[in-house]
């Protein structure tokens, strides 16, 4: 997330804050995409944002830069941008004021003019249909994955339903296809079942998504239904884009992370008391079971 000063300028004090608080709460790198703001950000902002995220980061973990424009070219730039500053790796999501899907001919070029200007850093694409753009068949994902090579251009697909999609992709790729769930933990049990490779949720609950990934990577299927459960409910609430901007920005202050929600206007949804309410109480209860399930496994 993206924290703004009293002015609307980035602040970088606050997110050097955020950065420390995120690995010290089990993230393992950091994402800078939609939910921080960049499509209400400037060039120059967004490429700022890129760079202060790479240096808060200090080499504790890798950082993936969102470089997706509406043209081919300002994603140039964007990724020459990343590159230049140090990012791991560059994620994409297709033209979102296309009229419809573009063709994979079209997707093609596109991709392989950013893969070009990676200089070999790994692409992620991103289909992020689920709140925003059009959706990218599993077939063609399939069939990019090949061209480009697995270790090369990695997924993070977000069309509902994200289990079957996941299981679609796959199948479509030979099972070669290196896939990330975006769900914010609602789908991750799923997902992480049907072969992902990792996660990039928001980052307002690193700890619990944290405490997920744990549970299903040793098998602990009654901690992950638990956890899982309380997320979904919560998530329930959660409309679009900027619903998930608001959550996680508000459960950021609340926990002590940044010192102010602001969103860059035009907004399209804000919590109102009772959301507000029910989701610090989903909040509460999901942090006492991950503190009740660590117990157990710590006495165990």
């Amino acid at each position: 997330m993206t924290p703004f000063a009293a002015d609307w300028t980035i602040d970088r004090g606050a997110l050097a804050d955020e950065v420390d608080w995120l690995f010290a709460n089990g993230a393992d790198g950091l994402t800078v995409a939609m939910v921080s703001e960049i499509n209400r950000l400037s060039f120059e902002e967004r490429c700022a944002l890129n760079a202060a995220a790479v240096e808060f980061a200090r080499g504790r973990g890798p950082v993936v830069v969102s470089v997706g424009a509406e043209s081919t070219v300002t994603a140039l730039e964007f990724t020459h941008r990343a590159v230049d500053d140090g990012a791991a790796a560059v994620m994409v999501a297709p033209p979102l004021l296309s009229s419809g899907p573009l063709s994979i001919g079209e997707l093609r070029e596109h991709l392989e003019a950013i893969a070009e200007a990676t200089g070999g850093l790994p692409l992620v694409l991103q289909d992020a249909s689920s709140y925003v753009g059009a959706p990218i068949a599993p077939e063609v994902q399939g069939d990019l994955v090949r061209d480009f090579g697995a270790d090369r251009l990695l997924l993070k697909p977000e069309a509902e339903p994200i289990g079957p999609t996941v299981s679609a992709i796959l199948a479509a790729s030979g099972g070669a296809a290196r896939i990330f769930d975006g769900s914010g933990g609602v789908s991750l049990m799923d997902a992480h079942l049907r072969g992902i490779v990792g996660t990039m949720p928001g980052p307002d609950l690193t700890w619990a998504i944290r405490a997920l990934v744990d549970a299903l990577d040793s098998g602990d299927d009654a901690s992950a239904l638990a956890i899982t459960r309380t997320l979904t409910a919560m998530m329930a609430m959660v409309q679009g884009l900027d619903g998930y901007v608001a959550f996680g920005k508000h459960l950021l202050v609340r926990q002590g992370v940044i010192p102010d929600d602001r969103m860059r206007g035009p907004i399209g949804f804000r919590l109102d008391p009772i959301t507000t309410r029910l989701v610090d109480a989903h909040a509460d209860e999901l942090r006492t079971l991950v503190r009740t399930e660590q117990n157990r496994l710590e006495h165990s």
